[in-house]
């Protein structure tokens, strides 16, 4: 199994159990939670390969993402209460979707042939699209569009992997470095309330 596979699943796994989570928070039925997981694990991924043209998307083409999406949704509707022990869980499991779904989505625009701001977007996309749905179906502002250090941190990890990609490191290297670096600057993120400066408001609304 490489190592991009093996990244694809970890996030896939991270993200369904994020979406799952959302769902529980708002109450969902079992098949809200499962709908919730399993578009959470897969939009971003869908999506890229849409753009990117290769069809059909990556879900119909291997069909363990959506068996372990399903799965993982699954496990956390039954033993979410055993997570009390964690508490941010769905912060620390999108984290690590977020990381792992960056050097995917840049990974496989560059294999594309894609340009160096088409490879960090599509990799943006990966890990920002399915996280965008599961708030917009449990009816929460996007954390793309908060404050919160998010998309940024995607924006520096497709960044560094993209420049990682025309040095002598090795490939395996470059994804666990790129990965790491998101997953940490958003987990600080969470810990020290960082967030990006927002325009000032001099003139009174009306």
């Amino acid at each position: 199994m490489s190592l991009l596979y093996t990244l694809d699943l970890l996030g896939t796994a991270a993200f369904a159990a994020s979406g799952a989570l959302a769902g529980i928070r708002r109450e969902m039925d079992l098949f809200g939670v499962l709908v919730l997981g399993m578009v959470t694990a897969t939009g971003g991924g869908t999506l890229r390969d849409l753009f990117l043209g290769d069809t059909p998307p990556f879900i119909f083409k291997n069909e363990t993402y959506l068996y372990l999406s399903i799965a993982v949704s699954l496990a956390i509707f039954v033993f979410h209460r055993r997570l009390g022990f964690i508490h941010h869980p769905l912060s620390y499991f999108d984290a690590i979707g977020l990381g792992t779904f960056v050097v995917i989505g840049t990974g496989k625009a560059l294999d594309f042939k894609i340009g160096f701001l088409g490879a960090v977007m599509m990799g943006v996309m990966t890990a920002t699209t399915g996280g965008m749905i599961r708030d917009m179906l449990s009816n929460q502002v996007p954390l793309i569009l908060q404050k919160e250090v998010y998309a940024s941190a995607c924006v520096v990890g497709g960044i560094l992997l993209t420049l990682l990609h025309h040095t002598p490191l090795p490939r395996p290297w470059a994804l666990l470095l790129s990965a790491a670096i998101v997953i940490v600057l958003r987990l600080l993120a969470i810990r020290y309330n960082w967030s990006l400066p927002r325009a000032r408001r001099d003139l009174p609304l009306h």
